[in-house]
């Protein structure tokens, strides 16, 4: 229990630094383009955007993948699953989505645990059976109990606001309305920092946000359950299936919510990736010894 609850608060504070780091590298675009206007500039829309997302961000995932809403009528076995892991987790019932696609795969979305929903492909209830599907279940209660989907609405929001502010700092800068030219190049290093720099730092900052609650999912889903092999056989057969059928239609901007990267294989540095390796992800499951 004590190891549980040290690597509970390491992640959580893993977590609290990049996002302190983040909202950082946000102040100081807004702070290189205008002082401490551009500075107060970049706060007002990171609050802005974060409230859009907050709110809105749910709603616009379901219907971007014509997420249905399934009643226990309509899927008993799947209600059954959730109504059991609900159990273990003390969480309100989430609502069931099906998106029709034969990819394997599956995500949670909502501001908070009650007001939360978990979607599930159709391809991922024909390759799982029913420990697997309920370790992946478990994986997406997870992600709701710890509030993962708030988190990473926010990251998500300032990384983009780095990387637009930067994109408009670039064309001001290359049709001289940002500051004018000066002989020292010092504008071209201002733009070089802006457009390319800063903008990968918060990537690479973003993607670590992703993988660190990854992998907190996967213990916390492991440890509720007390039970740790479903879910690893589960995401192994994940890894074959969205390589063999990948979810070529998603959206880039959502692929660090689904239990499986719809863009599996398509990484070549795993700090580029929003999930850890499967084979890393497994083995951290094989080490809890449940």
């Amino acid at each position: 229990m004590c190891n549980s609850f040290g690597e509970s608060l390491k992640v959580q504070l893993k977590t609290v630094f990049f996002l302190g780091l983040l909202t950082g590298i946000l102040f100081l675009v807004g702070f290189l383009i205008g002082g401490i206007g551009g500075l107060t500039i970049a706060f007002i829309l990171a609050l802005l955007m974060n409230f859009f997302a907050y709110w809105f961000s749910d709603k616009i995932v379901l219907k971007m993948y014509r997420a249905k809403e399934v009643s226990e009528e309509q899927n008993p076995q799947l209600h059954k699953i959730v109504d059991e892991v609900r159990e273990r987790f003390g969480v309100p019932k989430p609502k069931i989505y099906l998106v029709n696609n034969a990819s394997p795969n599956a995500f949670a979305t909502g501001r908070n645990p009650e007001h939360a929903a978990i979607a599930v492909t159709t391809g991922i209830l024909q390759l799982l059976n029913e420990e697997e599907l309920k370790g992946v279940i478990a994986h997406e209660f997870s992600h709701i109990k710890n509030r993962d989907i708030l988190i990473s609405s926010v990251v998500a929001v300032i990384a983009g606001t780095i990387g637009y502010i930067a994109f408009m700092a670039r064309w001001a800068a290359i049709f001289g309305g940002y500051g004018g030219r000066d002989r020292n190049g010092g504008n071209l290093i201002s733009l070089l920092v802006l457009a390319i720099l800063i903008p990968i730092i918060a990537t690479i900052v973003r993607l670590a946000i992703s993988r660190s609650r990854e992998y907190f999912a996967d213990e916390t889903a492991a440890r509720t359950m007390n039970y740790s092999k479903g879910l690893a056989s589960a995401l192994r057969k994940l890894e074959a299936g969205v390589k063999q059928v990948p979810m070529r239609k998603a959206n880039q901007g959502t692929e660090h919510m689904f239990i499986m990267n719809p863009f599996a294989g398509r990484r070549f540095f795993e700090f580029f990736s929003t999930h850890p390796p499967v084979q890393k992800r497994v083995a951290k499951l094989n080490s809890l010894g449940i």
